[in-house]
């Protein structure tokens, strides 16, 4: 039987001419059986794997249980929602408030009026699908103010953020979102609070923190922080040190003059690189990329060669300087029989790899075994000659690959590796020795003579590599002051010991232990700076230990009840996504982010309330799905996974177009047609067009309420167990379903449609088939500056991929630039704005979601290559599991905490450091 589906405010016509579509009908088997011709059957509509019924009745009723559960504790109470009403009501009055003393001073409308200024809910709070403690968004809405509040220069968020601040609330812009976004918070701590101040006084004052604004692109500060540590041996903020060892250049010539760049005492490789890249941008310059190359033109190249110049003459080793000058393609004399374009990530791989071959050169006592000294005697033959390589400018990006993968070959020479052995900043002294040792377990003395010699040497080349330069010193003093021979394994116990001191002492100078704990903390830090000794029973794997006496053994054992040192904020590298001004996760009062473009994102919310009321059985299963992704980690846009909303769209497709019978109607297929094109939507019902895009569906709430509560919306009867079961199969694996006909979802070729009947897309159809790099130009008038000086045309312009060369980005903010020279001259004018920034933003299609009504936009556009592995990893885990109960075996727990198993294991490894770094016996 097809289930009869009643239309909201449309015509009835409408609605029932759907109906006679099959695409819009409950399609079922016995339906296809008794209307033949009335649907051809595809290849994904046969062949089910077939399962045992009581396999099937275990796993659905162990996927119902845990639903029953977790929904039962992680709905969001009515209280909780009452105090978010009311903390929105406070707020909405502010910004009323400021926004028309704003039009009423500065645009003289004395009769503006205030009730239209509205914040409205959106997301899961309105949606019905929010969860405890589940954040508000919510959307600013002033549709008679002229620029709109999210229009570039409009200075209303700027003066809400103001007004939220005078009243004591926690209120920080966000200025690198595609939209300006407030966070708010009600009861913010009171340094936090300051912290704000602070901020906005600095915009107010036109102070830009350029720094931490490259920062936000790529994590080069923290690489600057470690040179200036790692020369002095002390922490330090100031960075004027390297600062003043680069410089633009300067002139009204066209010519592009040389940047002086120069490397620093102390300075590795990879941070100088980091200068001139930054040297680079500030130029107004980009350096050669798959995504670029084929819009670079003649400007391009001659500016990228100067920095790349420059970036040659600034190495601080001579002998490294004249090797690579000698070779041809860093020679930067015009070439008679080609151009001599390079590219900067070529420039510091022919940097690392002529440093690996001199060391390498170089005589040593140690080296690998024969057949593998050949190879690399080979390898070192081929990279010169490589460098030699008359032709390298005509195809620049190929001959940078070239040079990367040769580089590679060569960091993998067992001798390269202890030659250039080195400790990351942030590196475990325990990671540093496990690689140390694995780097040993291929190389050998050269001769037998040579045995002593070499251990000397790795342990010189150990003690050489450990980071900071403070422990580094101490690790030699041990090394120089022992008398007789020491092992590898002592110098990285030594090593070890010194560094958790350090860690325990960053830990309590920021106050991160209870203070009760601090006297004992500083009296254990003395133990591990202490001399150790050596065993008394010659155990070999103890030889030297930092020693457990008699008098503080009740300190060490207390020790072993701390939160590893290593695992704090101030022992990690710098988090590019928290900050001084991020808000604490709970203690704070009511949390809530103000969206200045949400116009979009209110329809969305109203769409997910309709599909929430069409079944009952919805809301439990999305909370279900969301809470699955966020304990397993794969919930996070902004650490390359997906959004909550993402998945919420995955299980929405999978109700309304894979289970059979559907769960969920198409609401977007029975909404209203859209106008027809080339129709102005100026005067078209907001229910229809918001933006420029169609938002036609069915929105009447009472009636899909009435409907669903009659039984009248679908003919589906599953258990939410059969249904979770479906859902996990479904995105698990691309073979036939067990359950449903069709095959499960193919992450490489489909495109997630839930608007499009059958609920697929290919990426191909999309042009979703390549990254693809858009250049925006952001103004930063309302954001970054006082000044509103009106930003310069061509905002913002698509870059094609090599790998589709045809595509462009569809639906871009502001202008598309196909031109190469027309995309040369608007980011020339873009660079040097001062009110504004360059920003290359990266577009990914490895996930693909479409947006229900932004037809261009893929809401898995965050999803990186690790993000997908992850999920795809979680989803065959989950799969797993499932198949696993229905055989009785529950040995894994399907919504582990992965946050709680880390913190398990973490603390399981400190207690192993503890017990490495003393031993097993008890000194007098």
């Amino acid at each position: 039987m097809v289930p009869i589906m009643v239309p909201g405010k449309w015509s009835a016509p409408t609605a029932m001419a759907n109906l006679t579509r099959p695409d819009k009908m409950d399609i079922t088997l016995p339906y296809i059986l008794t209307h033949p011709g009335t649907i051809t059957i595809s290849t994904r509509m046969v062949g089910m794997t077939m399962v045992r019924p009581e396999e099937l009745e275990n796993q659905a009723a162990y996927l119902e249980g845990l639903c029953n559960t977790l929904v039962a504790g992680a709905e969001i109470e009515r209280g909780e929602i009452a105090e978010k009403e009311a903390f929105r009501t406070k707020i909405e009055q502010v910004c009323r408030a400021a926004i028309t003393e704003y039009e009423v001073t500065q645009n003289s409308l004395v009769n503006f009026p205030s009730p239209s200024v509205q914040l409205k809910c959106f997301g899961s709070l309105s949606s019905g699908f929010a969860t405890k403690a589940s954040d508000m968004d919510l959307g600013l809405v002033s549709p008679l103010s002229l620029p709109q509040p999210d229009a570039a220069g409009s200075p209303i968020p700027r003066l809400i953020e103001k007004a939220f601040l005078e009243l004591g609330l926690g209120a920080r812009l966000l200025t690198r979102t595609r939209v300006p976004i407030i966070k708010l918070c009600e009861k913010p701590p009171e340094k936090l609070l300051v912290d704000l101040l602070e901020e906005r006084e600095k915009w107010e004052k036109g102070i830009v923190d350029n720094d931490h604004a490259d920062a936000a692109d790529e994590d080069e500060n923290a690489e600057m922080e470690y040179l200036v540590k790692e020369g002095t041996g002390d922490p330090t903020d100031d960075l004027s040190g390297q600062k003043a060892d680069r410089s633009l250049p300067t002139g009204s010539s066209n010519e592009p003059a040389l940047p002086a760049i120069r490397q620093p005492e102390n300075q590795s490789l990879s941070a100088y690189y980091n200068v001139a890249k930054r040297i680079l941008r500030k130029m107004g310059g980009r350096d050669i990329t798959l995504s670029n190359c084929r819009e670079l033109v003649e400007e391009d190249y001659i500016m990228l060669n100067k920095v790349c110049e420059a970036f040659l003459k600034g190495l601080r080793d001579p002998e490294l300087k004249r090797r690579l000058s000698d070779y041809l393609s860093l020679s930067f004399k015009p070439l008679p029989n080609g151009p001599n374009y390079r590219s900067l990530a070529g420039v510091f791989a022919q940097m690392e790899g002529e440093r690996i071959v001199m060391l390498c050169e170089s005589d040593s006592a140690i080296g690998s075994v024969e057949d593998a000294e050949e190879s690399a005697r080979m390898l070192i033959v081929s990279w010169k000659n490589l460098q030699n390589q008359p032709h390298f400018g005509i195809e620049p990006l190929a001959y940078t690959k070239q040079l990367q993968l040769h580089l590679e070959k060569l960091k993998k020479l067992p001798t390269a590796q202890l030659l250039t052995l080195e400790q990351n900043q942030h590196e475990a002294a325990t990671g540093y020795h496990a690689r140390t040792l694995k780097i040993l377990s291929n190389l050998r003395p050269r001769n037998d003579s040579d045995a002593e010699a070499a251990k000397q040497f790795i342990i010189d080349k150990y003690t050489a590599g450990v980071w900071p330069s403070t422990v580094r010193a101490q690790v030699r003093e041990f090394v120089d002051s022992t008398n007789g021979a020491l092992s590898l394994v002592a110098v990285a116990r030594r090593h070890k010991s010194l560094q958790l001191a350090l860690e325990l002492e960053k830990a309590v100078e920021h106050r991160l232990y209870d203070t009760s704990l601090e006297s004992d903390i500083r009296k254990y830090i003395s133990i591990l700076r202490g001399p150790m000794r050596e065993s008394i029973v010659h155990d070999p794997q103890y030889d030297y230990v930092v020693p457990v006496t008699k008098h503080n053994i009740e300190t060490v054992k207390r020790m072993r009840g701390l939160r590893d040192p290593a695992k704090m904020a101030v022992n990690q590298p710098r988090d590019p996504y928290k900050d001084k001004l991020e808000f604490p996760k709970s203690g704070v009062g009511v949390q809530c982010d103000i969206n200045f473009a949400a116009h979009l994102a209110l329809h969305n919310t109203l769409l997910l309330r309709c599909y929430s009321h069409s079944d009952p059985r919805v809301r439990p299963l999305v909370l279900f799905i969301k809470h699955w992704a966020k304990v397993r980690g794969i919930n996070t846009p902004y650490r390359g996974t997906l959004s909550s909303y993402g998945y919420v769209l995955m299980m929405l497709h999978y109700l309304v177009n894979v289970v059979q019978p559907f769960v969920c109607p198409n609401l977007q297929a029975l909404g209203p047609p859209p106008p027809p094109e080339g129709m102005s939507p100026t005067g078209l019902d907001e229910t229809i067009m918001c933006r420029g895009h169609f938002v036609g569906f069915w929105r009447d709430e009472a009636e899909i309420l009435r409907l669903a509560q009659m039984n009248q919306l679908n003919g589906n009867r599953d258990s939410l167990g059969q249904l979770l079961r479906g859902f996990f199969e479904y995105y698990a694996q691309n073979g036939s379903m067990s359950t449903y006909p069709g095959r499960g979802y193919d992450w490489g070729r489909d495109v997630l449609s839930i608007r499009t009947p059958g609920g697929l897309l290919s990426k191909t159809d999309k042009g979703w088939t390549g990254a693809k790099t858009v250049i925006e130009y952001r103004p930063n008038a309302a954001v970054n500056s006082p000044s509103t000086d009106t930003p310069p045309p061509a905002p913002h312009m698509a870059l094609k991929s090599s790998a589709d060369p045809t595509a462009t980005t569809e639906g871009a903010t502001g202008h598309e630039v196909a031109s190469p020279s027309l995309g040369k001259a608007a980011t020339n004018s873009a660079a040097t704005h001062k009110n504004g920034e360059v920003k290359e933003v990266r577009h990914r299609y490895l996930f693909a979601i479409e947006d229900p009504f932004e037809l261009d936009h893929n809401v898995a556009r965050t999803v990186t290559h690790n993000g997908i592995v992850a999920i795809r990893d979680e989803f065959r885990r989950a799969w797993r599991i499932i198949k696993a109960a229905g055989l009785g075996n529950f040995n894994e727990e399907l919504l582990q905490d992965v946050a709680a198993v880390k913190e398990e294991g973490e603390k399981s490894t400190y207690l192993q450091l503890l017990d490495e770094i003393h031993g097993w016996e008890l000194f007098e």
